[in-house]
């Protein structure tokens, strides 16, 4: 086991850094469009649903973590060690992958954030609207895949813009709320995040299941948390290697194979010391981010719509940024934009990433023919084809449309992984490095919870499908 930087707080500035990219690409839908449009249709009294979530969705990410700290591979390679091995869960995930994330939601969404900022106005469904929030979206698209290939890592180039697009973003919502919402508003916020209520009778249950999977990451995000560890270095993942950029040297490579580490006391004191920075990237960063993302978000919705607000779908994005104008003065309407764009394009940023980085690696470990190629050639070929597709993708439907996917399939994502993750880490790793009880009981409540959801999404919407029977 690598001997970690001593544990202060110097070095858990320099250490951590996964989970402020998982931060910014969750900071996005769920907080921009979901939680802000839930609100307005039941109240705030559904919020504490979105509490449980991330603290589900915490556990499930150490989780992962947790073998890439010891084995040094990501945990869908740790996954596909599973019976019956590669061969099904292989396509399983990459399947998943792409069902989940390559339909750019976000893209869409932070074009209607920048037409609303050159046109004065949300867009609507006027054909020269469409054409010209489209063409703002396809620009995107390839800026983005330039973007993440233009260093000589890619998770140090994404962790170096989420920093960035973090700090913006909470400075903003930090003021906002701070000066322009009532203490009394936002205490009435507060205790929906906290108090348990009874959801409403009438609460669709797809909009519920989209907002449990993205209070937090939602599916593929919360897998892949632990690709960006391993090319942070953390544990044992620095014997292992990273994706490179186009700036890489045809010199560095990644392992096919991670390695593990004997347990000897000194090899466990220093475990418990990457460990500690693991917990504090994910629980003190990423967690309680996601937490005040939401809330600050919510808040600031809650302050200045009435109940019952019916949002255009094209103009979600875009919507709060245009109330924060309304109300707060014409000052804020470039500033509000400017914000609304960079909580929805890092989220588009970070997917993805996720999206070609998690078919890379499942690729790369599950097929020897693969491995000939460098993974850094192999993440830039799949990158390319999602740009071919996200181009033509972008054209099926309206931003909430094309989110709500993303949603529905994190639900079964997570419900399932956590099983598997579950499995892994009980009887692939050694017991002085397992996971304890309450960790083991807090995956199959993800699973219980996810899975759940799942059936239920299944059940109504086969219900729906059905005739009416007749009186």
């Amino acid at each position: 086991m690598p001997e970690p930087l001593p544990f202060s707080l110097k070095n858990m500035l320099r250490t951590i850094g996964p989970g402020a990219i998982l931060l910014a690409a969750a900071i996005g839908g769920g907080e921009w469009i979901v939680g802000p449009t839930i609100t307005v249709r039941y109240g705030t009294s559904v919020l504490w649903v979105a509490t449980a979530a991330i603290c589900l969705q915490v556990i499930f990410n150490l989780e992962a973590v947790r073998y890439t700290l010891y084995s040094g591979e990501p945990i869908l390679t740790g996954i596909m060690r599973l019976s019956p091995g590669p061969k099904l869960w292989a396509p399983t995930y990459i399947a998943l992958s792409i069902a989940q994330l390559a339909v750019p939601a976000l893209a869409a969404a932070s074009a209607s954030v920048l037409f609303t900022a050159a046109y004065r106005h949300p867009p609507v469904d006027a054909e020269g609207d469409g054409v010209a929030r489209l063409s703002i979206a396809s620009v995107i698209i390839v800026v983005t895949a330039f973007l993440l290939l233009c260093g000589k890592s890619i998770e140090k180039v994404l962790e170096r813009l989420s920093w960035a697009m973090i700090v913006f973003i909470f400075v903003f919502l930090f003021g906002v709320n701070l000066f322009f919402v009532p203490f009394e508003k936002s205490v009435a916020t507060f205790t929906g995040f906290v108090v348990p209520r009874p959801l409403p009778e009438n609460m669709d249950l797809v909009f519920l299941a989209l907002f449990a999977a993205t209070a937090g990451s939602g599916g593929l995000g919360n897998l892949v948390i632990s690709n960006w560890f391993r090319d942070k270095g953390f544990g044992m993942a620095q014997h292992v290697g990273g994706i490179g950029g186009l700036r890489a040297d045809e010199s560095e490579t990644l392992a096919s194979v991670g390695c593990v580490f004997p347990t000897t006391p000194e090899n466990l004191s220093r475990w418990k010391t990457w460990w500690r920075y693991a917990v504090i990237d994910q629980v003190a960063l990423w967690g309680v981010g996601c937490f005040l993302g939401m809330f600050l978000n919510v808040n600031l919705m809650v302050a200045i719509t009435e109940p019952g607000l019916v949002l255009d779908e094209n103009a979600a994005g875009a919507y709060q940024a245009e109330q924060l104008s309304r109300h707060l003065g014409t000052a804020f309407w470039a500033l509000a934009l400017l914000n609304g764009f960079w909580i929805l394009y890092s989220t588009h940023l970070g997917n993805t990433d996720c999206l070609v980085r998690a078919v890379s690696d499942i690729m790369w470990a599950a097929s020897r023919r693969v491995r000939q190629f460098p993974i850094g050639r192999l993440y830039a070929i799949l990158l390319t084809a999602l740009v071919v597709w996200g181009l033509y993708s972008i054209h099926l439907g309206t931003v909430l449309k094309l989110f709500k996917v993303l949603g529905i399939v994190a639900n079964p994502i997570l419900a399932l992984a956590a099983i598997q993750i579950w499995r892994v880490n009980t009887t692939l790793l050694p017991p002085e490095v397992r996971p304890p009880l309450w960790r083991q009981i807090g995956l199959w409540l993800c699973a219980l919870v996810y899975g759940g959801l799942t059936v239920a999404m299944i059940v109504d919407q086969l219900r729906k499908l059905s005739p009416h029977r007749g009186g």
